[in-house]
């Protein structure tokens, strides 16, 4: 079989919605306008959403001043009510503005991450993981993002693909990229990774030749290659 594709195009944007800047500096978050980017995927032929890491306090300046509708900005509000807002603003924009006789949406899920002793910036640490989780009552609970997109989904017109794999990837906690994620690691690099690991992303190949795997089964079953 031989498929051919004009091109393919990543679109970095963490929230999906707008982030205001003033000059350099971001300044504020418009949970109810998209990214300015996304009217360039109207046309495409497959897009895959995704966003919800990012959707923490450490990321969104503690939910203080930080996240606006219209000319109005929250004092403080909530990640996950933020998080909802946001959703529901993409969920309005894919459905006014995507043909999905043309257009093919996928929305890929929150993927799992395997700190243990903190969080990203605090220590927590995945090196030396050689194996999965075996037993399904070690995973963690459901992620509330998750809960919070498939009730979006419902409300929704245009048919979505949900690549869900938060469970799927919850077993692998040995597959992090862990202390390997800086290039041609020194002694002293290597040094400075272990008191900073990544056990967000993954390695390749890996837990997201899967995910391909999932993507390229739903095309060919959707008729779309």
């Amino acid at each position: 079989m031989r498929l051919e594709f004009k091109y393919s195009q990543a679109y970095q944007s963490p929230f999906l919605v707008k982030r205001v800047y003033e000059g350099s500096k971001e300044v504020n978050l418009r949970l109810d306008v998209m990214d300015e980017g996304t009217p360039a995927i109207r046309k495409s032929d497959v897009v895959i959403f995704n966003t919800a890491h990012w959707w923490n306090n450490e990321k969104t300046q503690g939910g203080k001043n930080y996240y606006q509708e219209g000319d109005y900005v929250h004092p403080q509000l909530d990640h996950m009510i933020a998080f909802t807002k946001a959703l529901k603003t993409w969920g309005k924009w894919v459905d006014h503005n995507i043909d999905h006789n043309k257009t093919q949406v996928f929305y890929h899920g929150i993927t799992s991450t395997h700190y243990r002793g903190g969080q990203w910036n605090s220590g927590g640490r995945c090196h030396g993981e050689t194996e999965p989780i075996l037993k399904e009552s070690f995973l963690q609970e459901y992620p509330e993002q998750m809960r919070i997109f498939e009730k979006v989904l419902k409300a929704m017109r245009t048919p979505v693909v949900y690549l869900n794999t938060t469970k799927l990837t919850d077993f692998r906690k040995d597959a992090h990229v862990s202390i390997y994620y800086l290039e041609r690691m020194s002694p002293e690099k290597e040094a400075a990774s272990l008191g900073r690991q990544d056990c967000g992303h993954w390695c390749m190949p890996g837990v997201p030749d899967a995910w391909n795997e999932l993507l390229y089964y739903s095309l060919i079953t959707s008729g779309r290659v």
